[in-house]
């Protein structure tokens, strides 16, 4: 090939040119094959250094700044429930809903997962003699322990481990105030726990049933109490520690409960809660007669969904909160899933699982959606009152987080050793309430960082 070019090339210099003409013509044609070849190589080169720039890999983009919206099941002995609405609602119709308490456009701190954390608990059950036997899974005899290394990691910013020593200096003469049923409770004595690594609490009050509880922190003259009232309101209940009824509740839609609405002009922080007492049988009393009754079987009495006293309730316990002139710092905690699985805490339901739901393994059943969902809307509605009267309320809505956490319940495990002299004996599971330490201990991390939040 490139012989036949070159005898092209000499054609083109017939011998009939004078000499001097010829050596020009051969320095002419020699400079163009250099500029042509020069030219072929610059080419390539552009043409090699161009495709390595595209072919490079893209930056990577952070999973903190992936805001991938989430999912949500519901319910359980004297507080383990009965539920019978066990519809679940897939994930697409719902992952909206979990962005609503983060209008504000700072980060969202319910909009997370549960990461593996290799650190030990703040507590134990040897440090912490505030865990009620109910959920001390360690010494009633849980043999795994991986339930106990995972954090909540919200995906657009850091959460801080609660501190202890700060809060308790942030909290000096203030007065806390937990308000609701047994997973008020529950929460209280993780929050006692982790406070007791800095100063032991000393406890000035008791009710007869051991259900309401007042603490004192000397050092930081801080108290700490819990109240019982699973509706928030006035009722009349006929349940024994069992969870056993031998009346229907007589449950007042129009009178809140006196137990902490008396006291509530003490407290400079409020955390309450409710929600599931409200799916059990009551009958239901508005301006002193009765309207109506839920869940009643054999009764000529009007049927009335618990969504309606639900709703009813909330807007009754928020416009007390709102409007009463204690400008207190207000925490309104969503409602909290159930794990019970193959039935309910009566029919045999069990909770084995041993490690957390990843994202969309899990949906929301649909009680604790319409739950969440009037929580929602009545938190929000409370919030213009609130502002306008100088009072801070905020949503510590850990239903989602709660929801991904199968494996933080006591089950079997409620009581003390339940397989030391049967492997196969059948017992009663819960698993609406939490193990101590465990997930709801991130609870805590949460609400540290919404007061520091708030003070700002």
């Amino acid at each position: 090939m490139v012989k036949k070019e070159t005898s092209r090339v000499l054609d083109l210099n017939p011998p009939s040119l004078p000499k001097r003409h010829h050596i020009i013509l051969k320095f002419l044609i020699s400079f163009l094959l250099l500029g042509l070849a020069f030219r072929l190589f610059v080419s390539d080169s552009l043409s090699f250094f161009t495709s390595s720039v595209v072919e490079a890999p893209p930056p990577l983009v952070e999973e903190t700044n992936v805001v991938i919206e989430p999912p949500l099941p519901a319910t359980s002995a004297g507080d383990l429930l009965s539920v019978n609405e066990s519809k679940t609602i897939p994930n697409e119709e719902i992952s909206m809903s979990f962005n609503a308490s983060n209008a504000a456009g700072e980060c969202d701190l319910f909009v997370g997962d549960w990461i593996p954390d290799p650190s030990a608990p703040v507590y134990t059950n040897s440090s912490c003699r505030d865990i009620e036997a109910h959920q001390n899974c360690m010494m009633n005899g849980r043999p795994d322990s991986g339930y106990l290394y995972w954090r909540w990691n919200p995906r657009s910013c850091e959460l801080p481990r609660f501190d202890p020593e700060k809060f308790l200096d942030l909290m000096k003469n203030k007065w806390w105030a937990f308000i609701g049923d047994s997973i008020s409770r529950n929460h209280v004595q993780s929050f006692l726990c982790i406070l007791s690594q800095v100063e032991q609490a000393v406890e000035v009050y008791h009710d007869e049933q051991y259900k309401s509880k007042r603490w004192h922190f000397p050092s930081h003259n801080f108290t700490l109490s819990v109240i019982w009232s699973p509706f928030l309101l006035k009722a009349d209940i006929f349940e024994d520690i069992n969870g056993v009824s031998s009346a229907e509740t007589q449950l007042h839609l129009d009178k809140l409960d006196k137990t902490w609405t008396d006291q509530y002009e003490n407290f400079d922080y409020a955390v309450i809660a409710g929600g599931k007492w409200f799916l059990k049988t009551a009958i239901y009393h508005e301006n002193g007669t009765v309207t109506g009754c839920h869940s009643c079987l054999g009764k000529n009495l009007t049927e009335m969904s618990f969504e309606y006293a639900y709703r009813r309730a909330l807007k009754s316990i928020l416009d007390f909160m709102m409007g009463s002139g204690r400008k207190a710092f207000v925490f309104l905690r969503t409602t909290t899933p159930d794990h019970f699985e193959n039935g309910e805490w009566f029919s045999g339901g069990t909770c084995n699982r041993t490690g957390p739901f990843k994202e969309g393994e899990v949906d929301i059943k649909d009680v604790d959606a319409e739950m969440r969902g009037i929580e929602m809307e009545e938190f929000e509605k409370a919030s213009i009152v609130g502002a306008e009267n100088g009072v801070t309320l905020k949503l510590l809505d850990t239903t989602r987080m709660s929801m991904l956490r199968p494996d933080g319940h006591p089950g079997p495990y409620r009581q003390f050793q339940p397989f030391a002299k049967d492997k196969n004996v059948k017992v009663q599971n819960d698993c609406l309430h939490w193990c101590l330490p465990g997930p709801i201990d991130s609870w805590n991390d949460i609400l540290m960082e919404m007061v520091i939040r708030g003070a700002h």
